[in-house]
């Protein structure tokens, strides 16, 4: 499912006349599915009031069929006509023959008349302005939202939006005050980059993708992609019967330190709760035996010591020995920044050669070193914002307000795939391609659940997945892990460990 930003929409929709399929016919079909999804949400039309609120754009002319088709469904339906309409739209006169009660603005000076059928509206239909170029919303399209956004605090009112909320501005989330928070989007054809980005995507409720009709060879070319159950199912590694442990790849996992044991378990668990045939532990040597207590199915490597419970620099010795025997190198996970982990770290990473997923403390060394991505090869890294910011030289706010666009540029500009986790987490390739996780879910905002992605991730590599395809499926699989420990548990409280014996339930149902 390839997620656009509104230059490339207009493309597509360009395409689309090209070939044939008018603005008329598209327009009918996203009218319809907007309707269908509406019913869907509202149960019985009869005892429904929906209150259609139209722009002069095509958003509008959206609003218009599906206020048609949800008044032939059965509906009570008016409309509230905000902005000129051509004088020989077809889809107003349909309207209006219909008996549909259309009031302009125009003639409506004081809202009296919009005031009136908001009081009696169960549903208020947002198809007031779409992807077009966003302008702050002034005169009667802000007094109308305004009005729309107290009434809902005073009672059960509905709000749906028609391809994305009037005022969120479709390629970065921006929105105008007036914006309304929504409790679902309907949006045609491909969801858009600002769905998925904040403030914006706390505005959207619940996100429906609309089939209209359109080609989806024409968004071959797009390289930002949303994450789907059918991308990660072509993605699951294969589970031969006459396999070994061998078969499903070795995981070595530098990780732990004396304040933060905890993240070489949850790492560690990660990886093996997504099939890893065998994780093994380098830690400090006096940490080994305390995690071996909770943790008897790895295998470990005790390190040498600068200190209780910190890795010695000279480790990466030791450490380098042991890495050929593995498919790959977790670092980072809980280990502190001691000036001897950092040494360790530092010489590990400009020794070795097989394929690293770089996590945590592994970051905030690196980026105090410069032109750290020079150090080594391929690898995975996984910041949250406040890391990527320090790693690329940027202020926090400018990583947030542009979280599509700083991966996809470092990750080209760096050569390694980047996952910038978060509320819709981001995954960058180098060659440009973007997938963006559908999950935000504050649940996982807990120490810990990054440990077990960096775990989740690196169990994958081991098992063959290409690097890109592995970030993708490991926080896909992550986040419905989150989502299925927040149906059960709730959102707060959930715990980084609640995760582990959720995700082998999760790569069984995908499978299923």
């Amino acid at each position: 499912m390839k997620i656009l930003t509104a230059d490339e929409m207009r493309h597509i929709d360009q395409e689309c006349a090209r070939l044939g399929l008018s603005t008329s016919r598209l327009m009918e079909k996203a009218g319809e599915a907007v309707a269908e999804e509406v019913r869907c949400r509202l149960g019985c039309l009869e005892e429904q009031h929906v209150l259609c609120l139209v722009g002069p754009g095509n958003n509008g002319g959206d609003g218009l069929v599906a206020a048609r088709c949800l008044h032939d469904w059965g509906a009570h339906v008016s409309v509230y006509l905000c902005g000129q309409r051509p004088p020989d739209d077809p889809n107003l006169r349909l309207a209006q023959e219909r008996g549909i009660k259309c009031v302009a603005a125009a003639q409506d000076k004081s809202l009296k008349g919009f005031g009136e059928l908001l009081a009696s509206a169960t549903c208020v239909l947002d198809a007031l302005l779409g992807t077009g170029r966003l302008r702050p919303l002034g005169g009667v399209f802000r007094e109308v939202l305004g009005r729309v956004a107290e009434a809902k605090k005073e009672r059960d009112l509905c709000i749906i939006a028609v391809d994305l909320p009037s005022g969120l501005d479709a390629d970065t989330g921006a929105v105008d005050p007036a914006c309304l928070a929504v409790d679902m989007t309907v949006t045609l054809a491909f969801p858009k980059v600002g769905l998925f980005s904040f403030p914006g995507a706390a505005r959207v409720g619940e996100l429906k993708i609309a089939d209209i009709g359109i080609p989806e060879h024409l968004a071959a070319s797009v390289k930002t992609e949303l994450i789907t159950a059918d991308l990660a199912r072509a993605s699951l590694p294969g589970r031969p019967p006459d396999a070994n442990k061998g078969s499903f790849g070795r995981v070595l996992v530098a990780a732990g330190s004396v304040s933060y044991i905890g993240a070489a378990y949850l790492a560690c668990s990660g990886a093996l709760r997504v099939g890893a045939g065998l994780v093994t532990l380098a830690t400090a040597s006096s940490l080994q035996p305390i995690i071996a207590a909770k943790l008897a199915e790895a295998t470990y490597l005790p390190l040498p010591e600068d200190g209780s419970g910190i890795i010695a620099a000279g480790a990466a010795k030791t450490l380098s020995e042991a890495l050929g025997r593995y498919d790959v190198l977790l670092l980072g996970c809980g280990l502190g920044q001691h000036p001897s982990t950092a040494g360790f770290v530092r010489a590990l990473l400009s020794a070795e050669a097989k394929p690293a997923v770089l996590d945590a403390d592994a970051l905030n060394i690196l980026s105090q070193v410069p032109a750290w991505w020079q150090l080594f090869g391929e690898a995975i890294i996984t910041p949250h914002p406040g890391e990527m910011a320090r790693l690329c030289g940027l202020k926090l706010a400018e990583v947030q307000a542009d979280r599509l666009g700083v991966a996809r540029n470092f990750a080209a500009k760096w050569h390694k795939v980047i996952v910038l986790k978060g509320a819709y987490s981001v995954i960058a390739a180098p060659d440009g391609q973007v997938a963006v996780s559908p999950f935000a879910n504050p649940g996982l905002a807990s120490g810990g659940t990054g440990d077990v992605l960096a775990g989740a991730i690196a169990g994958l590599v081991a098992q063959g997945r290409p690097l890109f395809e592995a970030a993708s499926l490991g926080v896909y699989l992550h986040g419905v892990a989150g989502e299925m420990v927040k149906e059960s548990l709730g959102e707060a409280g959930m715990l980084a460990s609640d995760l582990l014996p959720v995700l082998p339930v999760v790569i069984k149902r995908l499978k299923e």
